[in-house]
């Protein structure tokens, strides 16, 4: 499970009203993130270190077979001892909620670094390279595939990389099986095999680091953003576009991301081409200057300082309580860190900071490529994709398309915001209710349920957006699931998928049969404007929106009217 996604280990947020307060004995401080399996909560040990728990989601729990996953995938998660991987350092696998938890790592995910700073140097790549390489041989040498190795899966310390979630991805597989279009993995760093159905060994993971490392140098998926049909499709039929990755790198990630798993190199190959680069050379360690100065003054120190004078109190959104008195599962009880280290002085959370988007880079010349059409374009950077810059799936490959998705597993990300977020004027971290449905809405349709119905927002720049899950208008950078403006088009959430219906009414039926047979790869005012009502899957797949838009008009303001539905 990562944590906030786009950045994994975000700022802390408040605890919400209905988080425990206690979990296997530690008790609960801040919210690090949630999403599609369970909540990721910072806790401390009894002797003042933070660790990251991940609890998980109430559905999941209630399954035996992903809880007999759970435990296995556990057990090998806790043979796993590498230097560049966070350490698994207890869990609860027979509590009523299953629970793990690791070392937290006090750094931004590469993810976040990228989407803040940009396309990183080729020396600081190559260590990541090596880096990550290595941590893959210690998960390899535990009979442990990641799966899911991402730039959000990556946190960055001053002393090197941290892999995380490991393995634990398979313990999905026997829930997520029984979903409709969920996959294990995400699309963009998926190998060829992968994607397919096919089985994963160590070189799926190698595929996807030189993914990572595409990404990392240029500022861009190899594959490209867009719709994840689209991206699926590049990834088993395209070569990469690696127009935006200095050229001294391209033989190194074209090695990772051979089609077939046999041609790509072991991690100790990497290791050794590492080393073996000009730019390393006699000097492979994570010194004072592996990192640029603006990521390393936002790293910090070393993720292995000891640990706080005084750790935090928890903060919650009401008034504290005592801790339930033993583990909810069974076994020793572990103090808490109020009765091991005393009472100390509450400190404030930190705010998360603003999001930022990048600026869109130029058209690359797009390379070509042996099967099928170009390339993809790229999109405005890793924080946020442009659909119009997606290039949407020829005629002929929409059952491929298909096909891809139907053979896949099941993506889980605990990717969303971590807690509430600040709305147009700032004040608010909880979300405020949505709209109500239409007492005319049916009860279900397509597996779906109403949320708000005929909400009618306007945004008045482009310095608000729409907040699809809540059905408001909040301030740029804000929401988890947005709708946004890119000039004389809307911008979707990276990992959301579109449609377009051709005019006239679209139903939920419509919108998911569209999503997986033709997704949209832009959504200009243009085409929108001709009465074409479309609709928004969210990153998750729990949600989607149907959109109609009302005006564009020409000081900058943007009306819709959007109805809501949530997988029931």
């Amino acid at each position: 499970m990562s944590e906030h996604h786009p950045g994994a280990q975000p700022a802390p947020t408040a605890l919400a009203a209905d988080d425990p307060y206690e979990i296997g004995g530690y008790r609960l401080h801040a919210r690090l993130g949630s999403g599609g399996m369970g909540v990721v909560y910072l806790a401390y040990t009894p002797g003042g270190r933070p660790i990251a728990l991940k609890a998980v989601r109430r559905e999941f729990a209630a399954d035996p077979e992903f809880r007999e996953r759970f435990a296995q995938e556990v057990a090998s998660a806790r043979r796993i001892h590498g230097l560049f991987t966070a350490q698994v350092v207890d869990s609860g696998v027979d509590d009523r909620t299953p629970w793990l938890a690791t070392a937290y790592v006090p750094g931004p995910s590469l993810h976040e670094v990228v989407r803040r700073h940009g396309p990183l140097p080729t020396r600081t790549v190559l260590l990541l390279v090596a880096g990550i390489a290595e941590a893959l041989q210690a998960i390899h040498r535990a009979d442990v595939v990641h799966r899911d190795l991402k730039p959000a899966n990556v946190l960055v310390a001053g002393d090197g990389p941290r892999v995380i979630d490991f393995g634990i991805a398979r313990a999905a597989d026997a829930a997520a099986l029984t979903g409709t279009g969920l996959r294990i993995g995400t699309a963009a760093f998926m190998a060829p095999e992968q994607a397919l159905g096919h089985q994963v060994t160590p070189a799926t993971d190698v595929f996807a680091l030189g993914a990572l490392a595409g990404y990392v140098a240029g500022g861009v998926p190899p594959f490209g953003n867009g719709p994840e049909s689209g991206a699926l499709y590049r990834v088993v039929h395209e070569h990469p576009d690696l127009t935006h990755v200095p050229r001294d790198l391209h033989d190194l990630i074209s090695w990772c991301l051979a089609k077939r798993p046999q041609d790509r190199p072991t991690t100790v190959d990497l290791i050794a081409s590492v080393h073996a680069h000009s730019e390393v050379g006699p000097r492979p360690e994570f010194t004072d200057g592996w990192l640029p100065s603006p990521v390393r003054d936002e790293v910090g120190g070393r993720s292995d300082a000891g640990p706080p004078a005084h750790a935090p109190a928890p903060v919650h959104a009401r008034a504290t309580r005592a801790a339930p008195a033993a583990r909810t599962g069974g076994g020793p009880h572990l103090p808490t860190l109020a009765e091991a280290a005393g009472p100390g002085p509450a400190q404030s959370v930190p705010q998360r900071p603003a999001r930022t988007v990048p600026a869109a880079p130029a058209a690359p010349a797009v390379p070509a490529a042996p099967v099928a059409e170009s390339a993809a374009p790229h999109g405005p950077g890793p924080g946020r994709r442009a659909p119009g810059r997606g290039r949407r799936l020829p005629t002929a490959a929409a059952a491929v398309a298909a096909t891809l998705l139907a053979c896949a597993a099941a993506v889980y990300y605990l990717d969303g915001p971590a807690g509430g977020e600040a709305g147009p004027d700032g004040s608010s971290a909880t979300p405020s209710d949505p709209p109500a449905a239409s007492a005319s809405a049916p009860a279900a349709l397509s597996g779906y349920v109403p949320g708000y119905a005929r909400a009618e927002l306007t945004a008045p720049d482009s310095g608000y957006e729409f907040d699809l899950k809540a059905g408001k208008v909040v301030a740029a950078e804000t929401a988890a699931w947005y709708l946004a403006r890119d000039g004389r088009a809307f911008l979707p959430s990276e990992d959301s998928d579109a449609f377009v219906a051709e005019g006239g009414e679209l139903t939920v039926a419509d919108c998911v049969r569209g999503i997986e047979t033709r997704p949209a790869s832009a959504l200009p005012f243009g085409t929108l404007a001709k009465a074409r009502p479309f609709c928004v899957r969210s990153p998750d797949r729990g949600d989607i929106a149907i959109v109609r838009l009302v005006e564009a008009s020409a000081d900058g303001s943007v009306t819709i009217v959007a109805d809501q539905y949530r997988r029931s």
